[in-house]
């Protein structure tokens, strides 16, 4: 079997390392000039199976991880989900010594176990949605629903400005009690966002919150079509807890979160 040639490719072409953005399928129709790191072109690369590796020439002269590379790896992953390309996306660096390893080390060890997470994606898209609330919405709405927030608060508003060293503690008090509130609620919330966006996916990842203000960070796969469905169930929880939880729906996104880390 001869191995797929690079545009441009060579025998001695062949030898060059190669870059690893992922795995679709055999024959896939890959956008025209879809570029890669340094601007090379992305080609597939197959052994023969269900199976191909989307690869490009590994730059020679620097190491990776500029942002620059970074950026081009989702580009090349991007371009296949809005072809509507089933792909397998890699996690960034992965590379391999040429185009012979990629055919016989990655495709031809690894191609049922591919094809069978291909099958678990295709159709489908990842969708991530963000919560945030609005402080000034809940910082009220906790003070209205905890009495002793309240009540501590009010008496530090009270407290004259030469006076603050005196109410230090009191001070460390509130912020310990409004973030024992915020988190009670975050958890509440959360669970009735989740409750409202799963209803239209058939699988979702949650991440944790990375800020104090942040309600819920989870992506979703979604067949796409049932994208609509799940927009629009999106579309009323907005409705229902904008005015104290601001959503944000980005995608679709290569899925990530929906391949087995194995």
């Amino acid at each position: 079997m001869t191995t797929p040639q690079a545009p441009g490719g060579s025998e001695a072409g062949d030898r060059i390392p190669q870059y690893v953005y992922g795995v679709t399928r055999s024959g896939a129709a890959i956008p025209p000039d879809l570029a890669g790191l340094d601007d090379r072109p992305v080609s597939l690369v197959e052994d023969g199976g269900s199976c191909a590796a989307l690869v490009s020439d590994l730059p020679a002269d620097r190491p990776l991880g500029e942002r620059a590379d970074l950026v081009a790896h989702q580009r090349v992953l991007n371009s296949l989900v809005d072809a509507g390309t089933v792909v397998l996306p890699f996690r960034f660096g992965a590379a391999l010594a040429d185009r012979g390893a990629v055919e016989k080390e990655l495709l031809a060890d690894n191609s049922e176990r591919f094809g069978q997470v291909l099958d678990q994606l295709e159709g489908r898209v990842e969708l991530r949605l963000k919560a945030t609330y609005v402080e000034d919405a809940v910082l009220r709405e906790i003070m209205q629903n905890d009495p002793e927030v309240a009540e501590l608060s009010q008496r530090l508003r009270e407290v004259p400005a030469d006076a603050a060293d005196a109410v230090y503690y009191d001070r460390v008090r509130l912020g310990e009690l409004i973030a024992q509130s915020m988190q009670r609620l975050r958890e509440s919330d959360e669970q009735v966002l989740l409750d409202g966006a799963t209803s239209a996916a058939e699988a979702f990842s949650r991440k944790t919150p990375a800020r104090e203000e942040d309600v819920l960070d989870a992506s979703f796969l979604v067949r796409a079509d049932r994208r609509a469905a799940f927009e629009e169930a999106v579309d009323k929880l907005g409705e229902t807890h904008g005015e104290r939880i601001r959503l944000r729906l980005i995608g679709p996104l290569p899925p990530y979160d929906f391949v087995p880390e194995a």
